[in-house]
């Protein structure tokens, strides 16, 4: 590989490259790709303002409204603009994703695989003072993380987040539902959020966090809501209140995306990110002929079909992944790409 790329890469790799027709020095040219950005609405005139601040040009993005290009050595989480909640960085792929979904105000959307929250962010956006936006991750602290943006930008009025598995999660939208009154419930109904927690509830939060497991059961856990979600009032059965399937084609989300996990094999910023993960993790997500075979295209055949069955009746479902298994036989069409909705 010398004078293509830097980067060493193991034996297992380069035959795993080898094999499927691929030659190794395109992973050089991970340093000529552009990062993209997203200016808040509101701040379309200071695009100059901006590029003074981060010292390059904004690239506008013709196709994609809002986002722009900068240079990939341009880091912008020191600069004012980004402090300031100016703008937020987003893969132009995944706003692609959420762009398809054609939001409207007053849509509830549903984001199966939400951390780390940029392309909520962009939803939310989307929605301004109607609707709202539901996230749903399985890792605890790439969630944590989705809250804190959510925060910074002042976008977490109308959003909820939710630790949970998402090829299992059946929460519908509050404000989609009638509630009978809970006559024989004596639980204390939803108050306004806030991130100070009771001494046992900190410790079990904690522990959780140490053994990375989901709640117990495979009980959703909502970890944030924000005041006008519809969460504030409830109770914990209402909230979780079982539906039967037929109901959702009522009660569902308007607007699902599915931005499954991938095996990352296609992205080259991705496989670059290993030179500091180390190589032995690369053979073990990407190369793992067991997990990228079956695990992994059983994980996305069921999050899309637990994204359709959530989703109200005539809403958009899109799924978007960088790359699907070859043996993803459920895929009615057998198109696997960016963004493309099933």
């Amino acid at each position: 590989m010398e004078g293509t790329s830097k980067l060493e890469f193991p034996e297992s790799f380069l035959s795993f490259l080898k094999a499927n027709g691929l030659d190794p020095s395109i992973y050089a040219g991970g340093n000529s790709i552009p990062r993209y950005v997203r200016l808040k609405p509101g701040f379309e005139n200071a695009v100059q303002q901006i590029e003074s601040d981060i010292n390059c040009k904004l690239d506008e993005v013709k196709w994609l409204p809002g986002f722009y290009s900068i240079p990939p050595h341009v880091h912008i989480a020191r600069s004012k603009a980004y402090q300031q909640g100016m703008m937020y960085g987003i893969d132009a792929a995944s706003g692609a994703a959420v762009s398809a979904l054609g939001i409207s105000p007053g849509d509830h959307v549903l984001d199966l695989c939400a951390a780390p929250g940029a392309k909520l962010c962009m939803m939310l956006d989307l929605l301004g003072d109607k609707g709202s936006a539901t996230g749903v991750d399985v890792a605890r602290h790439r969630l944590a993380a989705c809250r804190t943006l959510l925060q910074k930008y002042g976008l977490g009025q109308r959003s909820r987040l939710f630790l949970a598995d998402g090829t299992i999660f059946s929460v519908p939208p509050t404000t989609n539902l009638t509630y009978e009154p809970c006559l024989d419930c004596h639980e204390d109904t939803f108050k306004q959020w806030t991130s100070r927690r009771p001494y046992k509830e900190r410790k079990q939060e904690a522990k959780a966090r140490k053994n990375s497991v989901l709640p117990h059961n495979g009980q959703p856990e909502i970890i944030f809501y924000g005041q006008s979600s519809g969460v504030i009032g409830l109770k914990k059965k209402e909230l979780y209140r079982p539906l039967d399937k037929n109901d959702y084609a009522f009660c569902g989300y308007d607007k699902v995306l599915v931005d499954a996990e991938c095996t990352h094999d296609g992205s080259i910023k991705h496989i670059q990110k290993f030179e500091q993960w180390g190589w032995t993790t690369l053979e073990r997500r990407v190369l793992d002929a067991e997990r990228t075979d079956i695990s992994l295209a059983s994980l996305q055949l069921n999050l899309l079909r637990n994204g359709f069955r959530l989703l109200k009746e005539a809403g958009t479902l899109v799924y978007s992944t960088c790359r699907c298994n070859d043996q993803f036989d459920a895929c009615p069409k057998r198109r696997c790409g960016r963004s493309v909705p099933c």
